[in-house]
């Protein structure tokens, strides 16, 4: 792929999830626990690592945290995001490399849970508390769920796309 159409894809692939991320966060609550959401925006990701790299998908993941945190965020959610951004990438890869595409599925549950588990580190270095991690269980079980809906999404999208 030429290398202008190439940048020019990924930065409509990072647009696609701004906005998906934008609309997702208009979305209210849909159990009372605080910080549980559907984290839509990865299914780009997951698509992302797929059809272009590890590379490309990194740079939108990144480009993305960055823009969202600019554009609706604080300097704390910033940090719970790209540690866990980052910690879900580093599953991603690992997972796609073990399961491959087929299950991608699963590639995303278990990168849900690292995304879960980056954040709480995060929240217990800010709070200096270790009892967040009793918090963690909740969140681990939400990223089960949604890491499979999002996964399936994407594996849904990779399907016409090819």
């Amino acid at each position: 792929m030429m290398k202008s159409k190439k940048i020019a894809y990924l930065s409509v692939m990072t647009c696609i999830a701004l906005v998906i991320f934008a609309v997702e966060a208009q979305i209210p609550p849909l159990v009372p626990i605080p910080g549980i959401k559907l984290g839509l925006a990865n299914i780009i990701t997951l698509i992302t690592l797929v059809y272009f790299g590890k590379r490309e998908a990194l740079a939108v993941l990144f480009v993305r945290i960055v823009l969202a945190s600019l554009f609706a965020g604080t300097v704390t959610g910033f940090l719970y995001s790209i540690a866990g951004g980052l910690l879900s990438f580093l599953v991603m890869c690992l997972m796609l490399k073990i399961s491959g595409k087929e299950k991608l599925w699963a590639v995303s549950a278990f990168a849900a849970m690292a995304h879960n588990t980056g954040q709480i580190c995060v929240a217990a270095i800010i709070t200096q508390t270790v009892q967040i991690f009793w918090y963690l269980p909740f969140l681990i079980i939400s990223g089960i769920i949604t890491g499979v809906f999002t996964g399936l999404c994407a594996g849904l999208v990779l399907k016409y796309l090819k």
